[in-house]
């Protein structure tokens, strides 16, 4: 059986990603494995970009940046207290970025929510867990929310 060190856990910060952290933190405490917590910001696109002038941008990406380290803080304390952690917060591509993440740190498994949709949403909005899946050399345990 694999030996599990390190648990890569992806999150949005909803309370469907909060449930799925019940079964990281039982992961973790059972393995006596570190969790690194990882947020994704989602970057502006070239042609909502091109919209804005640059300093808006920059202000704009400040402000979603600060936000998300105090939502990771409270995130962590509130469901992996007992736990070794780590974290980072990238902006990109959600699952380019946590596949990415995940071999920096040498991951042995990513655990993340999915949303569950279904028919047309998620023929047209896709789903970030299916493409982890699809992509990742690394295990993925999704969890639906």
């Amino acid at each position: 059986m694999a030996e599990i060190k390190t648990i890569l856990f992806a999150t949005d910060f909803s309370d469907g990603a909060a449930r799925a952290c019940d079964l990281a933190s039982s992961l973790a405490k059972l393995a006596g494995a570190r969790v690194h917590v990882l947020h994704v910001i989602a970057e502006l696109t070239e042609r909502r970009a091109h919209r804005l002038p640059a300093e808006v941008i920059d202000i704009l990406v400040r402000d979603v940046e600060a936000h998300a380290i105090e939502d990771m803080q409270k995130f962590i304390d509130t469901h992996f207290a007992s736990l070794a952690t780590s974290n980072a917060i990238v902006i990109g591509t959600a699952h380019e970025e946590i596949v990415r993440e995940a071999i920096k740190i040498d991951a042995d498994l990513i655990v993340m929510g999915t949303h569950g949709r279904t028919g047309l949403e998620k023929m047209l909005v896709g789903s970030t867990a299916e493409k982890v899946v699809r992509s990742s050399p690394i295990p993925v345990l999704t969890i639906r929310e």
